[in-house]
């Protein structure tokens, strides 16, 4: 009859246990994979298989109890790492969909926003930018990108108790580089908007008689459509160089491992 020690069924369930939080840290934050349209098995089941893909080119796992204080902070600490590096290309989705936001708002489409249970609140036209990122990502290969950012952690930050890990600082720095970046792709559609206001407000002044909610809101929505059609297709590089630079940014949020932790 074949036995199995108690200490070689710990060694194989750490040995699945925390690199499945680091990547299950990934897929709940990380566009495409963290949707909610998503079924939470299907997420589960996915991150089992990459697991397991992963799992034979890992370097040898430190050996601590499950229930240790140490087990239970490299779970922690893996479960941080996964949330930075999904994070780090969330954040990239966001600035897209800020700068829907601020477009929508110019138009005047902040009447017709939407619950999204997705996202919350949000207007139709960060709803579209949004899906345009989407699909500039899926056609870059991106979701590929992700696994081999995921795969290529494990080397730059390996499970130890000491050692590498997360840069708090790079990740607020490239939440403040992206941000302005949305701000960026916004500025030419809102520029254009606001001068229409501007036009708009002399005209009222002009002639007091009119009615500014009987022509302003058709002549601001018709503006921002028009000059929506201008600056989308100049949209395409920006998006495409911010979502590079997102999956490059993913392997810079470790602190290089010291030679003491090897």
């Amino acid at each position: 009859m074949v036995s199995i020690s108690s200490e070689f069924l710990q060694t194989w369930i750490i040995s699945l246990l925390w690199p499945l939080t680091r990547v299950m840290g990934v897929i709940a934050v990380a566009p495409i994979f963290s949707r909610n349209s998503i079924p939470n098995m299907v997420k589960l089941g996915f991150g089992v298989m990459l697991t397991l893909i992963i799992l034979p080119t890992l370097p040898p796992l430190p050996y601590f109890e499950i229930f240790s204080f140490q087990g239970l902070l490299i779970l922690v600490q893996q479960l941080i790492i996964g949330l930075a590096i999904g994070f780090s290309m969330a954040l990239v989705f966001a600035a897209v969909e800020v700068a829907g936001q601020l477009i929508g708002m110019s138009m005047g489409l902040g009447f017709a926003s939407f619950f999204d249970p997705s996202q919350g609140q949000t207007t139709a036209v960060s709803r579209f930018l949004g899906l345009l990122a989407m699909l500039i990502f899926l056609s870059l290969d991106g979701h590929l990108m992700i696994v081999t950012a995921i795969a290529n952690s494990f080397v730059s930050m390996p499970i130890t108790l000491s050692g590498g890990g997360i840069n708090p600082m790079k990740i607020a720095m490239w939440g403040e580089v992206i941000f302005s970046a949305g701000l960026l792709l916004a500025l030419p559609a809102v520029a254009a908007l606001l001068i229409t206001n501007m036009a708009l407000g002399i005209l009222t002044r002009t002639a007091p008689q009119l009615n500014l909610f009987g022509i302003g809101f058709p002549i601001t929505l018709s503006m921002g459509f028009v000059v929506l059609a201008l600056v989308l297709p100049g949209m395409l590089q920006p998006i495409e160089r911010l979502i590079e630079q997102g999956v490059s940014h993913m392997s810079e949020v470790a602190v290089p491992t010291s030679p003491l932790s090897k």
